[in-house]
């Protein structure tokens, strides 16, 4: 009987000491304020959202960034239960990817202009702070005049996110860092130069600036305080190991004006959710990470 009990005390030992151990490990994932673009889990997603969201919740990411805002909804949900199942798993939203493209013409403006006013509304509902354009589709904006007309649709967009308390922003890929066809501007310097910094802000894709040739640093010090987000991406998973210097990237983002980073993994070398843990691992336990 002695020996029964004796093991059933170690028993509550282990089980204690691991409980303990979780907690910690809790603590410290917890301790800094990293967020994820949900395309990264899309197919995870679509097989299981509200478990999905889970595993998010408690990898230690803190906000997300959705990629599934269709007619009105997040995901298949109305945007205030959508709000309540990030919060619920101690995460807030704080941005979302989506918007019509324009196509340059009157009706295409219009209907464009009626889509925003829903949209809007709906990523109030949600408690989104951004709303980011993540392209700007086929639309031909090799040349300055058809470039104006996108950048007078983003000033018109963020114009309507103002009154709402929400701010609009553009995502990059590599294609706008060819020069237009005709001026000696990149397409990305010219939006940043025909864009109003108080309508439009710009999310930077770090992994695509470097692919575009270019360096994410440089940009900060020309364009300051036009970054207010960042996409924190490598090849695969974000783990230092690419051409990426997210050291620099960090320790620069006063002057970017960036406020959230965000992590994004495209491509894998592992299993998703793997991959996005040692993402958020990494960021984590890095010490220009604060």
């Amino acid at each position: 009987m002695r020996t029964n009990l004796i093991k059933s005390l170690i028993s509550l030992l282990l089980v204690a000491c691991f409980m303990v151990g979780l907690s910690q490990k809790s603590l410290a994932k917890g301790k800094k304020e990293i967020a994820l673009q949900m395309y990264s889990l899309r197919d995870d997603l679509k097989k299981d959202l509200k478990g999905t969201i889970e595993k998010m919740g408690k990898m230690g990411y803190t906000s997300l960034e959705a990629a599934g805002f269709d007619n009105g909804k997040f995901y298949g949900m109305e945007p205030e239960a959508f709000k309540a199942l990030i919060e619920a798993n101690g995460m807030k939203l704080i941005s979302s990817h989506t918007g019509p493209n324009y196509t340059g013409d009157q009706a295409s403006w219009d209907a464009a202009m009626t889509w925003w006013d829903m949209a809007i509304d709906a990523h109030k509902k949600a408690g989104c702070l951004y709303i980011i354009k993540p392209s700007m589709g086929d639309y031909p904006y090799e040349n300055q005049e058809s470039l104006k007309k996108t950048c007078d649709y983003f000033n018109a967009i963020g114009e309507k996110c103002n009154a709402k308390g929400i701010r609009f922003g553009y995502h990059n890929h590599n294609h706008e860092f060819n020069k237009i066809s005709d001026g000696t501007d990149l397409v990305y310097d010219y939006m940043l130069k025909n864009t109003d910094p108080k309508k439009v802000t710009f999310e930077m894709d770090v992994y695509w600036v470097v692919k575009g040739g270019q360096k994410p640093v440089e940009y900060f010090n020309k364009y300051p305080k036009r970054f207010e987000l960042l996409h924190i991406k490598g090849e695969t998973e974000v783990d230092g190991s690419g051409t990426i210097d997210f050291k620099a990237i960090y320790d620069n983002k006063s002057k970017a004006g960036t406020k959230f980073a965000i992590v994004e993994v495209e491509r894998y070398a592992f299993e998703p959710l793997i991959s996005v843990q040692k993402s958020f691992d990494y960021l984590n336990n890095a010490s220009f990470v604060k």
